[in-house]
């Protein structure tokens, strides 16, 4: 068996394309991932994310593009980075009519796991999920963040050096959520690399880098800090009146953009709008008039420190703004689902 070339890099890719017909769904992506690092990728439905961790997991051939995963050619060795990888798809895809131990045993058989090696990697994953004591209950009746778990532990029963999450905790509750995070965490801490895709700004937070990927580009790569740093230069605001659409659509028009305001940004964060702003730009002097005329009452309006929504709001409303600019033609069209 080959051994897999001796690399900083659990995953390394250059220039990667992937198109369907006329729809470009990946454009040029480039990004490395250090190995025992939780490297998320992070973006909005259909900006591509799910059709690039395909291709980085062997399933789908590339366009073009260059990489290498776990020391293995993206191009000509996809089936030897089936063999040392674990991957957890989007979409729940174990047996629902076998019980939580029948479907670790049917893993254990496709990852040619046999014996007293299959029987404690089994009770591991058990022990890891918090699910001995649902062990022979079928897999149809566990809640949804208890099948996540079982999908993760069926995804690792081989002991991969890397693990592929495909949106692992999509339309599970908030509890769930956290849990599974600490399992991320745990299986971090055991050196695993893991490349998990979301589209949660929150869980953004607990990855130690990222990438931004929207339409098929990157749009932004680095630590939390360093995308909030790097990303905005400006000043956020929070702004709380007793009418927030009416004051959304009062500072997204001529009035927001009027000099000595400029407000570059304005979006809806709950029963607040965050704004952004030159630094030098003096909110707490312009805005309450501004609103007071218009017969809107000003609860509170203070600065605050940006958040990681801040900074993709801003990234993605600035590359609209630039595609807007560009001829129809050249323009991408809408993603398909993925």
């Amino acid at each position: 068996m080959k051994e897999p070339v001796e690399s900083p890099w659990a995953v390394e890719i250059q220039d990667l394309v992937k198109v369907f017909g006329k729809f470009t769904a990946v454009d040029r992506v480039s990004l490395r991932v250090r190995k025992g690092e939780i490297f998320g990728f992070l973006g909005p439905n259909g900006a591509g994310k799910s059709t690039t961790i395909r291709m980085l997991c062997g399933i789908l051939a590339p366009t073009s593009g260059t990489g290498q995963v776990g020391g293995f050619d993206l191009l000509r060795e996809p089936e030897k980075i089936k063999e040392n990888i674990g991957y957890m798809s989007q979409k729940f895809s174990l047996y629902e009519d076998l019980t939580v131990e029948e479907n670790l045993n049917f893993y254990s058989g496709i990852y040619r796991l046999s014996g007293e090696t299959a029987r404690q990697r089994k009770e591991w994953a058990l022990q890891m999920a918090g699910l001995r004591p649902q062990r022979k209950s079928l897999t149809s009746a566990l809640a949804g963040g208890w099948k996540q778990r079982l999908a993760l532990g069926c995804a690792i029963l081989h002991e991969p050096s890397i693990l592929f999450l495909d949106e692992p905790t999509s339309g599970v509750d908030p509890l769930s959520r956290r849990r599974f995070w600490s399992l991320i965490y745990e299986m971090a801490g055991r050196g695993i690399t893991v490349f998990v895709t979301t589209h949660y700004l929150d869980e953004a937070e607990y990855c130690n880098r990222l990438a931004l990927i929207y339409r098929g580009q990157i749009i932004a790569l680095g630590t939390p800090a360093e995308l909030k740093k790097e990303h905005m230069p400006e000043r956020v605001w929070e702004l709380e009146t007793d009418n927030p659409a009416v004051s959304l659509n009062l500072l997204k028009g001529p009035e927001g953009r009027a000099p000595g305001l400029a407000l570059r940004e304005v979006a809806v964060f709950g029963n607040a709008l965050h704004l952004v702003a030159a630094k030098q730009a003096n909110l707490t002097a312009l805005l309450p008039p501004l609103l007071s005329a218009k017969g809107i009452v000003l609860r509170r309006l203070e600065p605050i420190d940006p958040s990681l929504e801040d900074v993709f709001v801003s990234l993605v409303e600035r590359k609209d703004r630039e595609l807007s600019r560009e001829q129809p033609e050249n323009r991408p069209g809408e993603p398909p689902s993925n």
